[in-house]
C-alpha cells in the first residue's frame, strides 16, 4: 500500500502551490502585513465566501485547528487496538505539539514567529476604528495586551480621532515577514494525522471496531477540512513566500515527529486473527511452512 504520508504530502504541495499561483494571477491575496489593510475586510469579502474572515471554516475550525487535530488524534488512538497503542505515538503528538507551542506561543519569552516578525523589520501597531494606526511597543504585541484610550491614554495621540469611550483592541506585529502560521500549523496538522491514521488503513475495514470507525471518519474528516483550510488560505491571505514559509515550517515540524526516536515499535501483523508483534509474526509464518 502506498504511503498515504507521502500522498498527503504531495496533495498539501499541490494545493498550497495552484492556490498561490491562482492568488497571484488573480490578484485575490491580502497582504496581512500591511498594517493599513490587516484591519480592513478583504476586498472579494462580499463576493467571495471564504475572502470573509467571518466565514464558518475560518471562525470554528482554522482558529481551533489543533483543538480539532488534538481531538481526532486522541479519538483515533483510544479506539485503535491496543498493540498499536504506543508510547512513540503519543510522543509525536507531544512533540507536534511542542513546535506549535513553540512558533505561535511561548519560547524562553515571545513565540518563534513573532520573533521572526520584529526581526525583519516588523513594529507592533494598533488599528483604529478610524481607520488609523498607532504604533505601540513591541512587549504590547508579546503579551497579546488589550489596549484602549482609557487604560493606556498616553499611547493615543491628541491628533488622531480617537475611538469612543469603551472601545478597546488588541495590537500585532506588523510590516515584518509574517509567516502565514495558518499554512504553517495546517500542513503540520494534516501530516500528523496523516501518519497517525495509516496504520489503521493498513488493517481491512471490516476489522475495525464499531468505535474506531467512527474515529477514523471523524480523522479523515478533519484532514479534507484541513485540506480544505489550506486551499483558502493559499488564495485570499497573505503573500506568496509568506505562504512558502509558512508551508517549509509545516513540513519541518512534521519531520521533526518522524525522527527515530519517535518512531514506534515494528507494526503489529495477523496471524491467525490476532495480532502479534511482526518478528513473532514472521516466526510464526515460517514455522507453518515447515
Amino acid at each position: 500500500m502506498a504511503d498515504v504520508r507521502i500522498a498527503v504530502l504531495v496533495v498539501i504541495t499541490s494545493i498550497v502551490l495552484f492556490g498561490t499561483l491562482y492568488s497571484v494571477v488573480n490578484s485575490t491575496y491580502l497582504d496581512t502585513s500591511n498594517p493599513l489593510l490587516t484591519y480592513l475586510p478583504h476586498p472579494l469579502h462580499s463576493t467571495h465566501y471564504f475572502a470573509s474572515k467571518g466565514n464558518i471554516l475560518n471562525v470554528y475550525f482554522i482558529k481551533r485547528v489543533w483543538g480539532w487535530t488534538s481531538a481526532a488524534f486522541l479519538a483515533h488512538y483510544l479506539t485503535s487496538p491496543p498493540a498499536a497503542r504506543t508510547k512513540e505515538r503519543v510522543l509525536q503528538f507531544l512533540a507536534a505539539t511542542a513546535v506549535w507551542l513553540t512558533f505561535t506561543g511561548w519560547f524562553f519569552g515571545p513565540a518563534v514567529l513573532d520573533r521572526l516578525v520584529a526581526f525583519t523589520g516588523g513594529e507592533c501597531v494598533l488599528g483604529l476604528p478610524s481607520g488609523d494606526v498607532v504604533s505601540v511597543p513591541a512587549d504590547y504585541c508579546y503579551t497579546k495586551s488589550t489596549l484602549s484610550v482609557a487604560t493606556h491614554p498616553a499611547l493615543f495621540p491628541a491628533a488622531l480621532l480617537l475611538p469612543e469611550d469603551g472601545w478597546r483592541g488588541r495590537p500585532r506585529l506588523r510590516r515584518g515577514h509574517d509567516v502565514s502560521g495558518h499554512v504553517f500549523l495546517l500542513t503540520m496538522s494534516t501530516l500528523l494525522l496523516a501518519d497517525q491514521l495509516r496504520a489503521s488503513f493498513g488493517r481491512a475495514v471490516g476489522r475495525w471496531s464499531a468505535p474506531h470507525w467512527w474515529a477514523m471518519a471523524f480523522g479523515v474528516g478533519v484532514v479534507v477540512l484541513e485540506l480544505l483550510a489550506v486551499y483558502t488560505t493559499s488564495v485570499y491571505f497573505h503573500t506568496p513566500f509568506e505562504k512558502l514559509t509558512g508551508y517549509l515550517l509545516g513540513v519541518a515540524g512534521f519531520a521533526i515527529t518522524q525522527l527515530p526516536v519517535f518512531q514506534p515499535a515494528p507494526e503489529a501483523v495477523v496471524v491467525s486473527n490476532r495480532e502479534v508483534p511482526r518478528e513473532a509474526g514472521e516466526k510464526a509464518e515460517i514455522a507453518k511452512r515447515q
